[in-house]
């Protein structure tokens, strides 16, 4: 009886090791020179910013001066977490390629990825994506001041933003 009791206690602990099946733990999947902590802090601050107010197209705006579509706050972002959320750099765009492609001239670095279609621009300082989640910047925006926090934020709103329902399609 004690060798079958042993063997029942070992088999449940060993199942209990693996989590529910198909869960997602909450986090950070973080290929960045910042902590998990600093990363976190960051999402406060866009739940913050979702909770408060919800500016749906900053990029129409810019790209083609329309008027703003700003919402109220939703409370809800508060209860978004990060689930398996890749943070991670890319090599910034030469100035060449950069030139090349779009006529734009840009110093090295030009703090400038390429953005994946479908992306209303061809290059941006970041973007996300949300199946999987990721958010992507360039490289040199990594220990830029303050600017790192600020470009991250701005893309965690837009996680937040998916997570809600939200359409992101002008963000």
């Amino acid at each position: 009886m004690a060798g079958r009791s042993r063997f029942l206690l070992l088999t449940l602990i060993l199942l209990g090791c693996g989590g529910p099946q198909g869960s997602a733990p909450d986090g950070f999947l973080n290929q960045t020179q910042h902590s998990d902590a600093a990363l976190s802090t960051i999402w406060r601050a866009a739940q913050q910013n979702v909770a408060t107010k919800i500016d749906l197209n900053p990029v129409e705006r810019q790209a083609l001066h329309t008027p703003p579509d700003i919402v109220a706050g939703d409370p809800r972002a508060f209860e978004v977490q990060p689930h398996q959320l890749l943070v991670a750099s890319e090599p910034d765009i030469s100035s060449q390629a950069l030139y090349a492609q779009t006529g734009i001239q840009r110093a090295e670095p030009t703090g400038m990825i390429a953005c994946p279609q479908p992306c209303d621009v061809l290059y941006a300082a970041a973007y996300s994506l949300y199946q999987p989640p990721l958010a992507r910047y360039a490289k040199s925006w990594e220990f830029a001041g303050d600017n790192f926090s600020t470009i991250l934020q701005y893309e965690f709103e837009n996680q937040i933003l998916f997570a809600l329902g939200y359409s992101v399609k002008w963000r």
